[in-house]
């Protein structure tokens, strides 16, 4: 990979390298919600740009970045939206002075973050939850039904997902409420109703459509990327003791779609391509509308991180990896519309609860705390088995090879009592 070196300083550990350039939707006290770009700790405000001719040579529309969502700017194609990432880049460089030596236009085109409110990044209309990691499957299957036969039958066959809830996935910072539903104990005739006990998070990575597909249309293993625009990190909340009951025969309902949060920052699929690994193998053979070629996986390291309320410290109780997933995303939109199932501009998959092959890999507290009989020290003292009142789970995504750095930003969620 070509070295670049930026002009607008990149604090040491920065998630948001020149080497990234993801896209996002801010707002702050001065200025409406609109696109913006992450370098080091600012914000580069494409509005401002687009407008002041910065872009001119790209023949982006103006209006394409005065915008609350990503999604016109992602239905320019990949063509455009790759060429504008590639411009955001040379203008940050350290050889290029068209932005650097434009003290007006650099002043009001680089916005602190400090300064600025991050917001949903996406107009999400549909969304899927797949299952895709085969560490979290056994786990799930061996505590709830036989170790010896821990998968179903189809799991190795196909990338196993159910359709969620849109309206109520939500962006960094925005808190949620305990969610209430009926739970049914073991020795208990009889459900009651009332707020979960056992509300978990799930470490999951994301991807976004760029690119629709009209109905009866499939999309290819191959051609997969070219509607792929980015990726996020995924907290899709869980109740587990409403789950367990409610999900037979149709599977989760009220115990998943009380809240899912994401990071605000899309890192682009490009961004990406210098941390490419190896699906792991897929024995039995796939299917041939599953098969692929070449390197589908990615190595991005994950974590997650649990401060109790009042407490100061954070521990982290999770640290995984997006390359333990059992099927890749080209699979995934490859099963997904392989039925004719259209797809849209801003649709979102998530990967499921991604857990890797060791226990501090887990990526949920039902697995970590082994269905609560193995409790976790938090730093302050405190245990936890599951999420409590006033927990904020924080998770973070980054990937990290031969000194190049690409990261996504934090998802932050604090759990409020129920209402």
């Amino acid at each position: 990979m070509k070295t670049l070196q930026s002009w607008v300083d990149v604090p040491a550990n920065s998630d948001f390298t020149i080497y990234n350039i993801p896209f996002g939707i801010f707002k702050t006290d001065y200025l409406q919600s609109g696109v913006g770009a992450a370098i080091g700790d600012c914000i580069l405000d494409l509005t401002y740009l687009n407008k002041n001719g910065f872009f001119d040579a790209l023949d982006i529309p103006q209006g394409t970045f005065d915008q609350p969502y990503l999604n016109i700017f992602m239905a320019l194609g990949k063509r455009k939206t790759s060429a504008v990432r590639k411009r955001i880049q040379d203008l940050l460089s350290a050889d290029n002075t068209e932005l650097q030596n434009n003290k007006i236009a650099r002043e009001l085109s680089l916005v602190p973050m400090a300064e600025a409110e991050m917001q949903l990044p996406v107009h999400i209309g549909n969304y899927t939850d797949f299952y895709s990691s085969v560490e979290h499957a056994t786990n799930v299957g061996t505590m709830f039904r036989d170790p010896d036969n821990a998968l179903f039958p189809n799991w190795k066959h196909l990338p196993v997902a159910y359709h969620g809830r849109a309206s109520s996935i939500i962006p960094t910072g925005q808190p949620i409420h305990r969610p209430k539903g009926q739970t049914k104990a073991p020795d208990q005739e009889l459900p009651s109703f009332g707020p979960t006990k056992r509300l978990d998070f799930e470490l999951e990575m994301g991807f976004i459509t760029g690119k629709e597909t009209e109905l009866g249309d499939s999309v290819s293993t191959k051609d997969a990327e070219e509607y792929i625009f980015g990726f996020v990190v995924f907290n899709d909340w869980s109740a587990r003791d409403i789950q367990v009951w409610e999900y037979v025969p149709l599977g989760p309902f009220l115990a998943k779609n009380f809240a899912s949060s994401i990071s605000p920052w899309v890192v682009t699929i490009e961004a990406l391509d210098h941390f490419r690994v190896a699906t792991p193998n897929q024995d039995p053979k796939v299917l041939p509308y599953l098969e692929y070629e070449g390197e589908k996986s990615f190595d991005i390291n994950l974590e997650v991180d649990i401060q109790p309320e009042g407490s100061e410290a954070a521990t982290t109780v999770c640290q995984s990896n997006y390359k333990h997933m059992y099927w890749n995303v080209n699979q995934q939109l490859a099963h997904h519309t392989v039925n004719g199932c259209n797809i849209e501009v801003g649709d979102l998959y998530a990967s499921g609860t991604i857990s890797g092959p060791t226990e501090a890999s887990y990526g949920s507290m039902l697995e970590l705390a082994w269905k609560g009989t193995k409790p976790l020290t938090l730093a302050d003292g405190s245990t936890r088995t599951f999420i409590n009142d006033g927990d904020t789970v924080v998770m973070r995504g980054y990937c990290e090879k031969d000194g190049i750095r690409v990261g996504f930003g934090e998802v932050s969620t604090k759990v409020l009592p129920a209402k």
